[in-house]
């Protein structure tokens, strides 16, 4: 009995070893199994944007999983509560993948891949503390002040005044070269190789280096012709990069066989010099050319004026009346003087008045030419009478009164000195000469047609009140209104140029003079001839024409001033000058390209001072609509002038 009861305990000692070998073979299988398809430990509610910098979730406590490590769980008694279709249902449908590991204190996975290190209680501290400061920092956003969040706002304003946006030489983002910072990047390297072979030729030309000499003087010309008329890379010859590579290696070669720093140095600073004389001999030049297209008559209208005046003899107007001669003399009428030997431009000032009058009837132009044009002025108004205004044509040889012996400009005239002076400008000696402004010297500047505004009270005794203006101007605006302006006791009403500071007294007289610095203010105020309205009973009344005279006579050698019949203007009209609003003339569409669009449109007088009149193909394009609207071009002398 003790045998079989012995054997009975054996037996079952057995089953049990056995029970706990099959135990130990079956659970790490399991628990392999489960580990991949399973999830130990609780999901976390995180949101889809609370990832951490590298775009991971963020790691959270998992108390009960601690819970199961700690009191020695096995993932192997989850495998029979999760049914296996489940689990295929889990991994098929969710879109997120979640990563964990398992650590089984126990006993290690055979799978290291799949398990990873717990997460350490100062790591987790650590996400705790930058996760309560993030919220923090939240929240004092939702509950800053509006005090606070102008001041922020002000902060950035502030800031971006401070970013550069522009963009030069960018035409359009199209271009090819929009890419490439520095699109002329491979133009540039070959200007500048030129100049150094220029450099390292001549040192080996002085060397008697000549093998050297010919190479570079080879490669300057290649590159010359590689360059062409390019102004961009994109303009370059397909050649270029390799003219480029080839000067390159001649460089090199010359510096290893000529470098000296100092002989460098002196070659650069005479190429400097010499590109400096060039320079202003070509700006010189230009200045002469500029001047001589200016004087120069276009053959469309020297064209004009001869057709003219053979109608005009041809038809026998000579004895033909243009105004009412009552009118002519009427101090209540709106009375006009303009100067001028340019048919054309006058008969453009002219009918740009007339358009823009209100009352046209009451309007009375005076017009004063040479002996020249005097035929071809009248017949143009005979043709084109601007009725209802009335018209005057005068001829300036006619007034016996104006003689050198009376006017100080005529009398200047008869020097020697004088002639000399003005009418050899265009000698090439005088293109030499870079002490004096060639624009002094242009005879126009003696015409009397030009100094006649400082005999109005002599040309128009019985007017009280007289409005001038010169050939190159346009009027946009009725004029009627500068009658009614009260001068103050002031003889000429003109606008005021000083808004610029080259137009002060000091730009147009010579203040070291001690008659110009004793009797003016070199900051005064320039003014503008051009549109001038004088009041000729004030004129009288000051003796302004002899206060003219006595300031030509001092400056009989060009001591005090040089130029024209402003300067005169200014020293003559000294105090005496009313200032009228800007918008009444807008000057510089002679010489400036940008003139304010805004106030050429409101100014009642456009005026194309300057070199660049809107007759001549010297004028900018942009302002000759301006002028050529009031142009008759369906007239029959202007068509076959103009079109031939």
């Amino acid at each position: 009995m003790e045998l079989f009861s012995s054997r009975n305990v054996l037996g079952g000692g057995l089953q049990l070893i056995i029970a706990f070998f099959l135990a130990m073979i079956l659970v790490p299988s399991v628990r392999s199994e489960v580990s991949s398809d399973t999830v130990p430990f609780k999901r976390s509610s995180i949101l889809p944007n609370q990832r951490d910098a590298k775009g991971y979730r963020r790691l959270q406590a998992c108390q009960n999983c601690r819970n199961e490590q700690e009191h020695g769980f096995r993932t192997g008694s989850l495998a029979g509560q999760l049914d296996s279709r489940e689990l295929d249902g889990r991994r098929e449908g969710s879109s997120q993948k979640i990563v964990s590991g398992i650590q089984d204190n126990a006993q290690p996975s055979t799978d290291q891949n799949q398990q990873t290190a717990p997460i350490s209680p100062m790591k987790l501290k650590r996400q705790q503390l930058r996760q309560k400061r993030k919220e923090m920092r939240t929240q004092e956003l939702i509950n800053m002040s509006k005090e606070t969040e102008l001041e922020m706002q002000r902060a950035a304003i502030e800031r971006t005044k401070q970013f550069n946006n522009i963009v030069r030489g960018k035409y359009s983002i199209w271009r090819k070269e929009y890419n490439n910072p520095h699109s002329d990047s491979t133009l540039k390297l070959l200007k500048d190789q030129i100049i150094m072979a220029k450099v390292y030729a001549g040192i080996a030309r002085s060397r008697n280096v000549f093998d050297l000499y010919d190479s570079l003087m080879r490669h300057i010309k290649d590159s010359r012709q590689a360059i062409g008329d390019a102004n961009s890379d994109t303009e370059l010859h397909e050649s270029a990069l390799e003219r480029a590579k080839a000067m390159g290696h001649a460089l090199s070669v010359a510096r290893d066989m000529l470098l000296d720093t100092d002989v460098v140095a002196r070659k650069l600073r005479t190429m400097v010099q010499s590109a400096d004389e060039s320079i202003n001999a070509v700006k010189k030049h230009n200045a002469f050319l500029v001047q001589h297209a200016a004087k120069t008559i276009p053959k469309p209208l020297h064209c004009l004026p001869l057709q003219l005046t053979t109608d005009y003899f041809l038809h026998n107007y000579t004895s033909k009346e243009l105004a009412d001669k009552n009118k002519l003399e009427d101090p209540f009428l709106y009375h006009y003087a303009i100067f001028s030997d340019n048919v054309l431009a006058t008969a453009v000032v002219v009918n740009s008045t007339v358009i823009h009058a209100k009352e046209p009837e009451k309007h009375v132009f005076h017009i004063v030419t040479d002996r020249l044009n005097y035929a071809a002025m009248r017949m143009w108004f005979i043709v084109h009478p601007p009725a209802p205004a009335a018209i005057n044509v005068e001829n300036i040889d006619d007034f016996k009164w104006l003689n050198s012996s009376y006017c100080s400009v005529l009398r200047q005239l008869e020097s020697a000195r004088i002639k000399e002076y003005y009418f050899k400008a265009n000698h090439p000696s005088s293109l030499s000469v870079g002490n004096e402004n060639i624009k002094y010297r242009n005879p126009k500047y003696l015409s009397m047609l030009n100094h006649l505004r400082f005999y109005m009270p002599e040309v128009y005794p019985k007017l009280d009140k007289i409005l001038f203006l010169d050939d190159d101007i346009v009027v946009q605006k009725d004029l009627t209104p500068l009658w009614s302006i009260d001068l103050k006791g002031m003889v000429n009403g003109a606008v005021e140029t000083c808004k610029e500071s080259f137009h002060r007294f000091d730009t147009y007289l010579n203040f070291s003079h001690p008659k110009i610095s004793e009797n003016f203010d070199p900051q005064a105020c320039g003014w503008a001839f051009g549109m001038n309205i004088f009041d000729l009973k004030e004129w009288k009344k000051r003796n302004i024409t002899g206060i003219y005279h006595y300031w030509q006579d001092l400056n009989e050698d060009r001591k005090l001033w040089k130029l024209g019949s402003l300067p005169p203007g200014l020293i003559t009209f000294y105090n005496l000058t009313y200032p009228l609003e800007r918008s009444w003339h807008v000057l510089g569409l002679g010489y400036d390209p940008a003139v304010n669009t805004s106030e050429i449109e409101n100014a009642a007088v456009i005026h194309y001072n300057g070199n660049y009149k809107p007759w001549l193909d010297l004028a900018f394009t942009k302002y000759n609509s301006y002028w050529s609207k009031f142009v008759k071009f369906d007239n029959p002398y202007i068509q076959s002038c103009y079109m031939d």
